[in-house]
């Protein structure tokens, strides 16, 4: 039975605090700060993603209601609206974006033990891809992307191995996909699959011949080749129609990406047209790289999922460092979550999972229990002195009067003695 901790101190607890100590120094993070730390503003904020907080208002209120259960949050004064509003705009969102770095680093590695993987290959899989968020113009002017809009890019890396992200960068919305796919330091034999917004000779090129990278992308129409080799079929696969060993051969592709490549072509049923994949891995089955490229519609799920459970559409601050401490705050709630439901040995869906974290925050309930059996956990009892000594049982406490269970300012004025 849980006596010390709610369940959003026990998520919280999986946040390293010396190491989130180290990322405040190197970041200045409590530079100037009186009482609202850095601690403290993380907390708010997490709470207001997982809570789904609508407001400032809403999210100082919700930790101010629950002030006897936010002891054990490790905070050390709960804000009020124009303190939490002054540290969105003023403390930097580089803290936020190094503790999610550092998660990505740290959380993977605590399930290893667990492996859950979908392919054979032993090589990394994972996606490349970006989203939009989309900002009000008149709100955000700093965010210029169309004539009427306004916008952030959210670049991320998803690792199928747990389809938890393990890269992401915010961008202004007009940054090209391929300038920050040309930054990405990937490891030696992964494979990174991605839509046609990342093709590039160049790229493909230095991955193929420096970097050991395979990738599986979509063809464009208009590429220029001549086919080397035709490899048979496997008759039982029905909706694999081409599997072509090639060579580009357009003047710039000659010069920048002058390797063997695979053309693979599929026939998607669901859509009813066909798909044209591009790949350097000329060792795998054609259905696997057929399998490979559907596997990227897990980013576009995580995409799907950021926007649909936590507040990434409404925001706390218009400054641009307002909204990237709260998109930041996001990702990491939603590592934090993905976390939980890799642990969990019940089949969560995301959603149901979020909804069911908001409705039970403050909860006195072993977490990995309630993770595996949500509704059958008995609650628990919070911390009392007395309970740490040896053979002690909560039940042996005398029950006291409403007089002598509250202090004398919160009995209700009803049941107070008269003067």
């Amino acid at each position: 039975m849980v006596r010390t901790a709610s369940i959003f101190s026990q998520i919280l607890a999986l946040v390293d605090r010396v190491a989130f100590r180290r990322l405040a120094q190197d970041t200045k993070a409590n530079r100037f700060t009186k009482k609202f730390t850095a601690w403290d503003h993380f907390v708010s904020m997490v709470f207001a993603q997982l809570a789904q907080a609508k407001s400032l208002r809403e999210t100082c209120y919700g930790l101010q209601s629950a002030v006897g259960k936010a002891q054990h949050l490790g905070i050390q004064n709960l804000a009020k609206r124009s303190t939490l509003a002054y540290a969105n705009e003023h403390r930097s969102s580089a803290l936020f974006q190094g503790l999610f770095k550092h998660l990505v680093e740290r959380l993977p590695a605590a399930v290893a033990d667990r492996p859950k993987k979908k392919f054979r290959f032993k090589n990394k899989l994972v996606s490349l891809d970006s989203s939009v968020i989309t900002l009000c113009l008149s709100l955000f002017p700093w965010a210029h992307y169309t004539r009427t809009k306004g916008g952030v890019k959210l670049h991320m890396l998803l690792d199928h191995d747990g389809y938890w992200p393990s890269y992401a960068c915010l961008t202004d919305a007009n940054c090209a996909d391929i300038t920050v796919a040309r930054t990405l330091a990937l490891t030696k034999g992964s494979v990174v699959v991605m839509d046609r917004g990342y093709v590039d000779y160049e790229l493909f090129g230095r991955w193929t011949r420096d970097d050991g990278v395979y990738f599986v992308t979509r063809m464009k129409t208009n590429m220029a080749y001549k086919v080397l080799e035709e490899r048979p079929l496997p008759p039982e696969k029905g909706y694999l129609l081409r599997d072509q060993v090639i060579q580009l051969t357009s003047a710039t592709a000659q010069k920048q990406c002058p390797y063997r490549l695979r053309r693979v072509v599929v026939w998607d049923a669901e859509n009813e047209r066909e798909l044209v994949l591009l790949t350097n891995h000329l060792e795998f089955a054609a259905d696997t790289i057929g399998a490979i490229y559907r596997e990227r519609w897990q980013i576009e799920l995580f995409f799907k999922a950021l926007k649909q459970n936590l507040k990434v559409k409404t925001f706390l601050g218009t400054s641009r460092n307002a909204l990237e401490v709260q998109l930041w705050t996001a990702l990491i709630a939603m590592l934090l979550v993905t976390f939980l439901r890799w642990r969990s040995r019940r089949g969560w869906s995301l959603s149901n999972l979020v909804a069911l974290l908001r409705w039970n925050l403050f909860q006195y309930k072993n977490l990995e229990e309630w993770l595996d059996n949500p509704f059958d956990t008995g609650p628990g009892l919070p911390d009392h002195p007395l309970a740490r000594l040896p053979g002690f049982d909560l039940g042996q406490l005398p029950k006291l009067s409403a007089a002598e269970a509250w202090p004398e300012t919160w009995v209700p004025r009803a049941a107070a003695a008269p003067a």
